[in-house]
């Protein structure tokens, strides 16, 4: 996400969505299509989810997942303005492994250009649900020994981390750059830390972020 109009804004600003993708694929034509009947562009529904453990309780009703989840809503539009084209293209590629645009063979060529297009997505809506915590079952159950006592809880962990660095055949660059090295690094430390302690939160922890428009709650 990024403001072309503004490159330095933060999350906290109005931003929008780039998402690249072959020039003939369906997305792509169903843009174009719509573009050309509507100023707003195609309306789109954007979703992700992230799992960060498995929450097992007493039991199979109320197992859980700890999670990050978002959905945005908004209208999709063509970037045309080359400017603005090679500016997302940065911004996608960075969005990968960050800094990684500069360590490679850019600017791109035609080809390349011409075989990708860009998608801006301005967002009109959205929300986020986030889950962390220990397991949560009913005081009936948690008082009853013969189930506390047979029956393991708790949370396993679950995040995403990156192994030694493997080159490419026909790679001659000897050491591992550091954007890619300190990315590896970074990134499986933090997502580890992230779930080991979402795990270990006593008591449940459930928050749903809506647009602003009434509807945000938080538990």
């Amino acid at each position: 996400m990024g403001s072309f109009s503004h490159p330095s804004a933060s999350l906290s600003e109005p931003l929008d969505l780039y998402l690249h993708g072959y020039v003939s694929s369906r997305i792509m034509n169903l843009t174009s299509s719509s573009t050309s009947s509507s100023p707003k562009g195609l309306p789109v529904c954007i979703c992700a989810s992230k799992v960060d453990g498995l929450v097992l309780s007493l039991t199979p009703y109320s197992h859980n997942y700890n999670y990050r989840s978002a959905v945005l809503f908004g209208h999709a539009s063509l970037v045309e303005d080359a400017e603005e084209k090679l500016w997302a293209m940065e911004l996608v590629t960075n969005s990968v492994v960050p800094d990684r645009w500069r360590h490679t063979r850019v600017p791109p060529i035609p080809s390349e250009t011409q075989s990708t297009r860009i998608l801006r997505i301005t967002i009109a809506s959205g929300s986020a649900k986030i889950r962390e915590g220990v397991p949560e079952d009913s005081a009936a159950d948690m008082r009853a020994s013969q189930n506390t006592d047979t029956i393991w809880t708790g949370v396993l962990p679950l995040y995403e981390q990156y192994g030694e660095p493997v080159p490419g055949p026909y790679n001659a660059v000897a050491e591992v750059p550091e954007h890619v090295r300190v990315y590896g690094e970074e990134s499986s430390r933090g997502n580890r830390e992230y779930a080991v302690e979402a795990a270990g939160k006593r008591a449940p922890v459930k928050v749903k972020v809506g647009d602003g428009d009434g509807d945000e709650d938080e538990e």
